[in-house]
């Protein structure tokens, strides 16, 4: 029976689909009919069916409506072979009951809801205007895409499992996470061959689709790194931030606004954003990871002129917006229109919000007349430049003022304001009377929220207005009388310029001429019919002149002029001032470089432009370095861009000194110093300095508003009835007697009401060995050429003597034909060696070694005087200029009072206008001194 039943065929196979389509009763019971059929009930099969018909239709119609001629591009599309998957099984079943249990893969509906999902959130950000919306987008696609595979495959084995262990949906969900993360334990597998073959093809399908999701979102984050994202508008208005808007950004721009402006306490909460148009640089990067800095520093790739840029930045809402110019262009005119531009911007985008803005140009400044504070570099420069001539090393002064630093200052009062007036007067005289209500302005080291005044009874208050200065019945008599005199027979007047260069500059009380010179006449290299002098030389100025190098005549210059003019300048103390357009050795002979007091080099736009950055001020370090050279002892006063090429300024590459200040340099920033730069000499001693530095301006700006206007005070760029002026005084021999600072502060404020605030003091240094050594070479050679001179050439030689006693000079050395006869003669004794004895052999042989170890400072002599010769010029004074004497120099701003004075020490004033309490007055600074009360002995000799 057994072996007949074994004896029977099977069923063809399409007998067997058959009865496995139509649900037949054996089949079912096979546990691999499950991968066909399921026990679906009438109430779920009603709910599909729903579902399935409005699914269908909705998607119909949005194929007829998008239709655009092509029906195939709407069949083709996997989201319509989806729904025709999922929904046309069931709208058959409504027809053919017996296929009402037959499986349909729903899930894979998570396809289209992901569609779905990205259509509304493309719709919504279309409804709320919102263009930055990608890294979102793509977002949502990335973690929709991984969500709807895990979920496809969790469904997918679980149900082709069904006919194996019948896995149920956490084992799913569990071999799906250790598949996809290619962990794999193999504690769960698929054991049905239809089962792996599904998972081979999520597999495959997985990697494909998600390097594709992975590699946008990565392109996205990548991009968005580089354009800084966005400031999120809840951060704004929950927390305070500012703007910084610059054409690019470079790393020393960026730590001196971070040093600055985190360096007041009360904006350690303040958020930093960042508005640039170029990419982000690799120091600059680099630097924003700090997590001192990445915390509080947003940057943002965007254009101030657009406006969805501007609300990326939150302008509206922000403190403040600083607007900085790209000194780094040959065309600084059109560097100003692009900062006039932003500025722009930002006041049409957020009217409210205060501009700090910084212009190169002054004939620009008119057109931001509308910021709350601007900071000119060329106003500036040349206000520098020109305080530097007569008062040493003002530059330094006022960086170092307007720089935040933790020096031991004491409390040193140098300007009020009314509180009904916004000018701030420096040191108003002592007529001044205060109010209750006046603001004052010092320098010291103390907390500002810490100095405030109290108020006294009004007794006490009567008995100090009493103890004021009341009038000029107290000045020395003999200062008024001088002074009158002295304006008798001066051709000198004083007024206000007739023109102004450019709108906005500040009317300045000057000393004008009685007539206009011709133009003619201002040419010093031709003659003209009014004079016939060719050369700074013939005119016999009374006073050192001061020389200004400068590619163009520029409006800045004007800034240059007017504190050298100024009214409360003595008449008697006003220097030629010439300006050189280009500086050939011959101009610079022929303007009279040579008796010049100051030489003011400034720097060429033309070389801003450069590949490397810091090479902008190659050519002007290098004219500088030349000057240097040929005249030692000349003061050139020279601007750079950029601050740390300040150490390349008087270059000596074995210089002892300079070699330990650089180590110390170099030690200052590792330690974060801003300031590392003012160890080196040439700043220190005032001859060179970076209008970058007056940066700072700006940015304090936001914390101590009237830090511009006292900086414009100082520097005579704004002069306001009634204010002060800076100046400077000597210490001579004569001064020696009061010897404290303490007691110099007492007998200025007590006789002339002038208020120290700093001290300029010079150290001579040692010659090095290496010049020692020079200086003995130089006699070496010269009484050597003088003991040794061949006789045969006695007749040459007559004639080099006739022609020396017809030249301007006295010095034999001076003669062009020194060198090379001295060279013939030398090579003439080498020849003749052999004839001479021993001791004269080695002689010559010395002298030969001498004459080539000439020294460069003496051929450098020599060509500089020859060349005046062949101009016609004299030489008298050039070897004064020619010893060069290195100096150490420092400042020391408002120190101790029991600081000793010592001789040559340059003492910086701020002394009250004369204007408005003695008109014309120009007081004595020595007798003011002499005249001042006390008790010394020395005091009253001079009386």
């Amino acid at each position: 029976m057994v072996d007949l039943e074994s004896e029977v065929p099977p069923l063809p196979p399409r007998y067997r689909f058959r009865d496995l389509l139509l649900g037949d009763q054996g089949w079912q019971n096979d546990d691999r009919s499950h991968i066909f059929w399921v026990n679906r009930s009438l109430p779920l099969w009603g709910l599909q069916v729903s579902v399935a018909l409005i699914s269908l239709f909705e998607t119909l119609l949005l194929g007829y409506l998008s239709y655009k001629g092509n029906i195939w591009e709407q069949i083709l599309r996997i989201p319509f072979i989806l729904e025709v998957i999922n929904a046309v099984p069931f709208i058959i079943s409504i027809f053919w009951p017996s296929l009402r249990n037959l499986f349909v893969p729903v899930f894979l509906n998570c396809w289209l809801a992901k569609h779905a999902l990205e259509n509304m959130i493309n719709d919504l950000h279309r409804a709320i205007q919102r263009t930055q919306s990608a890294m979102f987008n793509q977002v949502l696609i990335l973690i929709s895409t991984l969500l709807c595979l895990i979920f496809t495959c969790i469904c997918g084995i679980q149900h082709l499992e069904r006919i194996g262990k019948k896995l149920n949906l956490f084992d799913s969900l569990y071999f799906c996470i250790v598949t996809f993360s290619t962990v794999g334990f193999g504690d769960v597998t698929p054991e049905t061959w239809s089962s792996k073959l599904f998972v081979v093809a999520m597999i495959c399908v997985a990697l494909v689709v998600l390097p594709i999701q992975f590699e946008q979102l990565a392109y996205l984050w990548m991009e968005r790194q580089k354009s800084g994202g966005n400031y999120s508008r809840h951060r704004a208005q929950t927390e305070k931030h500012v703007v910084l808007c610059v054409s690019s950004l470079k790393i020393d721009l960026l730590m001196d606004f971070l040093n600055e402006f985190y360096a007041h306490p009360r904006l350690q909460d303040y958020y930093v954003v960042i508005l640039c148009p170029t990419e982000m640089d690799v120091q600059v990067r680099r630097v924003l990871q700090i997590p001192m800095w990445s915390q509080r520093v947003i940057y943002l790739q965007g254009s101030a002129l657009k406006d969805q840029d501007l609300l990326r930045a939150k302008m509206d809402d922000a403190e403040a917006c600083f607007i900085l110019s790209s000194r780094c262009e040959v065309d600084r005119t059109s560097s100003d229109h692009q900062t006039i531009l932003r500025a722009w911007a930002v006041k049409d985008f957020a009217p409210n919000c205060p501009l700090y803005v910084q212009i190169l140009k002054p004939e620009n400044k008119f057109h931001i007349k509308f910021a709350d504070h601007v900071v000119c570099e060329e106003e500036f420069k040349y206000a520098m430049l020109a305080l530097n001539c007569i008062c040493p090393a003002t530059s330094t002064l006022i960086t170092l003022l307007v720089h935040t630093s933790r020096g031991q200052f004491g409390v040193c009062l140098i300007g009020v304001r009314r509180e009904d007036n916004k000018n701030i007067l420096l040191n108003p005289g002592p007529r001044y009377i205060m109010n209750a209500t006046d603001i004052c302005f010092y320098i010291n080291i103390t907390k500002e929220e810490n100095s405030a005044f109290k108020n006294q009874d009004q007794q006490r208050k009567n008995n100090v207005s009493r103890s004021f200065y009341h009038g000029p019945s107290r000045l020395p008599v003999h200062s008024i009388i001088a002074s009158m005199v002295f304006h008798i027979f001066c051709r000198y007047a004083k007024g206000y310029p007739p023109y102004s260069p450019y709108i906005g500059s500040s009317p300045t009380f000057c000393h004008l001429l009685h007539e206009k010179v011709p133009f003619c006449c201002l040419r010093l290299d031709k003659s003209c019919q009014h004079n016939y002098y060719e050369d700074a030389k013939a005119y016999g100025f009374k006073n050192k002149l001061i020389i200004v190098a400068a590619e163009t005549a520029g409006n800045g210059l004007y800034n240059f002029i007017v504190p050298l003019r100024a009214y409360y300048r003595p008449k008697k103390e006003l220097n030629p001032i010439v300006l050189l357009l280009d500086n050939p050795l011959d101009d610079l002979l022929r303007c009279g470089v040579t008796f010049a007091a100051n030489m003011v080099v400034v720097d060429k736009e033309s070389t801003m432009s450069a590949e490397e950055d810091y090479m902008a001020d190659a050519k002007t370090i290098v004219n500088v370095q030349t000057l240097f050279r040929l005249f030692s002892s000349l003061s050139i006063i020279t601007e750079l861009t950029h601050p740390a090429n300040m150490r390349f300024m008087q270059f000596r590459a074995k210089d002892c000194y300079s070699l330990a200040l650089s180590k110390l340099e170099k030690k200052e920033r590792e330690r974060g110093s801003n300031l590392a730069f003012m160890f080196r000499l040439p700043f220190a001693a005032g001859r060179v300095f970076s209008i970058s530095m007056l940066d700072t301006l700006l940015y304090q700006s936001f914390v101590k508003d009237y830090m511009i206007s006292i900086t414009r005070l100082l520097l005579g760029l704004d002069t306001i009835p009634g204010s002060g002026f800076l100046c400077s005084m000597k210490i001579t021999e004569d001064d020696l007697w009061i010897r404290t600072y303490a007691r110099l502060y007492q007998k200025l404020c007590s006789s002339t009401g002038d208020v120290p605030i700093g001290i300029y003091r010079t150290e001579s240094q040692k010659l090095t060995t290496s010049e020692s050594r020079e200086i003995a070479s130089q006699s070496q050679i010269s009484i050597s050429v003088e003991e040794w001179e061949d006789t045969k050439d006695s007749k040459e030689q007559g004639h080099h003597r006739s022609n020396h006693r017809n030249s301007t000079s006295s010095d034999q050395s001076d003669h062009p034909l020194l060198r090379r006869k001295s060279m013939q003669w030398a090579r003439r004794l080498s020849r003749k060696g052999p004839k001479h004895s021993g001791k004269t052999a080695e002689k010559i042989t010395q002298q030969r070694l001498n004459l080539y170890r000439r020294s460069e400072r003496q051929e450098l002599a020599e060509l500089v005087k020859n060349r005046m010769k062949h101009l016609g010029l004299s030489t008298v004074g050039y070897d004064e200029m020619n010893d060069h004497q290195s100096t150490l120099s420092y400042i020391l701003i408002n120190p101790s009072p029991d600081t000793r004075l010592e001789l040559n020490d340059v003492v910086y004033l701020i002394r009250p206008d004369p204007l408005s309490y003695l008109p014309n007055s120009e007081p004595s600074r020595k007798n003011s001194i002499c005249n001042a009360t006390g008790q010394d002995s020395r005091e009253e000799t001079q009386l």
